[in-house]
């Protein structure tokens, strides 16, 4: 207790220089949090989106489907296993029909995958209800994205065209009776969604499906139902391994921040040592063994991250909490990046990332105090006494 009162008045003694190295300590700290709470809040903002949107609980594959194939979409279609019809049935899942096509507006073409789905399904997020217009023979849904590609807006119609079950093409004039906003840019950029019973008919394709939905709320989701299962974790894997590319690259700019806070801890260790020379000489002769003398100044150091810590919640709580409750916005090209993300990201400070960094800190500043120190172990009192170090 007495070598804690004694480091901490030695560095307090220092005023400025003590200050100084806290400061840029504890802007380092507080950007590291910062920077992983705005990757955390990505991540998990991303996650969900994408289960509420397109992954739902999982999703069953037909056995031919491949989502980098559209060749393969001609044979990726059947009725669905017993199991998964009763999941069907009960409105656990949702079935959706993919067919590859083409879009003609205003005289253009342009490929496009045609999605049908149920108008009263409940399972994803995706204005499926509009698709339950009496007065339009076709109707049609798009998002954004695809808006702005084709050019056209809700009422316009446009032709679409695709291959039917026996290969032979067919055409119909669809109307778009709305536009989607939407973050996940999987079920807006080349889709057109239409009703399911509608395109099952067109495309002599009674009760087919190429994917079926599962509710996120079903937790026992049968294995074993004849088609592909794709749990959450599978499907989310992309978004997961993209956002740990980001974290390790912003790494760097950790590393490069730690490094700076700790030469400036390092070097005013070394200063210390050295203008205090004399000071050591006369702990050593009254009586201080070389390694209590050793502790000292380690816990000097050591204090200086403790003291960061204290410095970082004064500005970074308040500071942190804003960021975390007004979100960080983002510019409009973010949208075409294929990540889904809204307008804003909302960052996520968790108890272990506060932990971590704060031991991170702590071991790291210890550390670096520690090695000028022991060159202490080394002096003589006698020589300390009349300013020699070695």
């Amino acid at each position: 207790m007495k070598l804690l009162k004694l480091a901490l008045r030695n560095l307090l003694g220092a005023r400025l220089r003590t200050w100084l190295n806290v400061i840029v300590l504890s802007f380092a700290f507080v950007t590291i949090i910062g920077l992983q709470g705005v990757y955390e809040g990505m991540n998990r903002q991303a996650m969900q989106a994408e289960i509420e949107a397109e992954y739902g609980g999982g999703q069953f594959w037909h056995p031919e489907y491949n989502p980098y194939d559209p060749l393969t979409l001609q044979e990726a279609h059947d009725s669905p296993p017993p199991e998964i019809q009763e999941m069907i049935n009960k409105g656990e899942a949702t079935p959706i029909l993919i067919l590859q096509g083409t879009a003609y507006p205003q005289g253009r073409f342009y490929p496009v995958l045609l999605k049908g789905i149920d108008p009263g399904q409940k399972i994803l997020n995706i204005p499926s209800f509009v698709l339950n217009d009496q007065e339009e023979e076709f109707p049609a849904l798009i998002g954004t994205r695809m808006a702005e590609s084709l050019k056209i807006k809700a009422g316009d119609k446009v032709t679409l065209r695709w291959r039917d079950v026996n290969g032979t093409f067919d055409a119909r004039e669809a109307t778009i009776v709305h536009v989607m906003r939407t973050t996940v840019q999987a079920i807006d950029q080349g889709q057109i969604w239409l009703p399911l019973e509608k395109l099952q008919q067109l495309a002599g394709m009674e009760k087919a499906a190429t994917i079926v939905v599962v509710d996120k709320n079903i937790k026992n989701i049968p294995e074993n139902a004849g088609w592909v299962l794709k749990d959450q974790k599978t499907l989310l894997r992309d978004i997961q391994e993209l956002v740990k590319t980001k974290t390790v690259g912003s790494s760097i700019l950790y590393i490069i921040l730690m490094l700076l806070a700790m030469l400036a801890i390092f070097d005013t260790q070394v200063l210390s040592i050295w203008r205090r020379r004399k000071e050591i000489g006369t702990l050593m002769a009254l009586g201080m063994t070389r390694w209590s003398v050793v502790k000292l100044f380690t816990l000097e150091g050591a204090l200086h991250g403790i003291l960061a810590t204290l410095v970082g919640a004064i500005y970074g709580l308040p500071l942190l909490t804003l960021f975390a409750r007004k979100g960080w916005g983002m510019p409009e090209a973010v949208d075409s990046y294929g990540f889904a993300i809204g307008e804003r990201i909302y960052p996520i400070y968790s108890g272990g990332l506060i932990l971590g960094t704060t031991l991170l800190v702590l071991i790291v500043t210890t550390i670096v105090s520690f090695l000028p120190s022991r060159r202490i172990a080394k002096m003589k009192p006698t020589e300390a006494l009349r300013g020699k170090i070695q």
